[in-house]
């Protein structure tokens, strides 16, 4: 049986702005009830016809889109979002491949065309970038942030005597100071972290998205088996709501509400 969880600190922050491609680590982030993180899986590259609407934006599953569990090769590729220009670079082994601005037409084109001739084999049908205000492809329907817990991953690199790269998990906090596996316990507990008020809701079950290397862009370790292996779940990190507006940021601790 896991030690309870007791404060913790948040040792990173992170999001996604294109769902599957790599991610940013952020220094603060300010958070709104019943939101993500600002831009969060706010783009999709569509692999082939996938029936979202941007009029009226609904959920649909990672498959319909380009992403780590099916598409390694992507893990190759380092991307960055400017919020302020809405320029979207890529760049492979330091160099830059593609940058073009997301708001702009011939923009978006530039980008879908890279992705068509990148993915060769692995395109489904016509790559198209999607984004409709407000939504985030998420891999659940409800609007959340992921939370993992660093010693778990650390646990989990034990058992397979091979260090395990936290980011494959993807998460936007990584927290330190939870004993291992301790957050499965947390489901409809509520975190604090300053003003920030945070109900967790769930498990994350994890899938062969963190069978890849962030680093190598190599699928090296079958992650799910050796969760269940190690623990008889396979999930890694937990969902949470944000109940409470505010800002959070690194080296913040964190708390759980009484």
């Amino acid at each position: 049986m896991p030690a309870e969880a007791g404060p913790a600190r948040i040792a990173s922050l992170y999001r996604y702005p294109v769902k599957g491609l790599s991610g940013e680590r952020l220094d603060k982030v300010s958070l709104t009830p019943g939101g993500t993180f600002p831009m969060d899986r706010a783009f999709a590259l569509e692999n082939g016809p996938s029936g979202f609407d941007p009029t009226a934006p609904a959920w649909q599953p990672k498959i319909k889109f380009l992403c780590l569990m099916k598409n390694a090769r992507i893990a190759s590729l380092h991307t960055h979002y400017d919020d302020a220009t809405g320029t979207f670079a890529i760049a492979k082994n330091g160099e830059t491949l593609v940058q073009a601005r997301l708001n702009d037409a011939s923009g978006r084109t530039a980008v879908e065309q890279f992705f068509q001739e990148f993915m060769g084999s692995e395109a489904r049908g016509k790559i198209r970038l999607l984004e409709a205000p407000g939504h985030s492809f998420s891999d659940v329907a409800k609007k959340v942030v992921s939370i993992i817990n660093l010693d778990s991953v650390a646990a989990l690199g034990d058992s397979v005597k091979r260090p395990v790269h936290p980011l494959r998990f993807r998460g936007n906090i990584y927290l330190e100071g939870w004993p291992a596996w301790s957050e499965a316990a947390l489901v409809d507990r509520t975190l604090e972290i300053g003003a920030v008020r945070l109900r967790v809701i769930k498990p994350i079950q994890r899938c062969a998205a963190t069978e890849v290397d962030p680093n190598t862009a190599e699928r090296d370790i079958d992650v799910p088996d050796a969760l269940y292996r190690l623990t008889g779940e396979d999930d890694c990190g937990i969902y949470a709501e944000v109940l409470t507006p505010g800002n959070i940021a690194e080296g913040n601790p964190v708390t759980l509400s009484r």
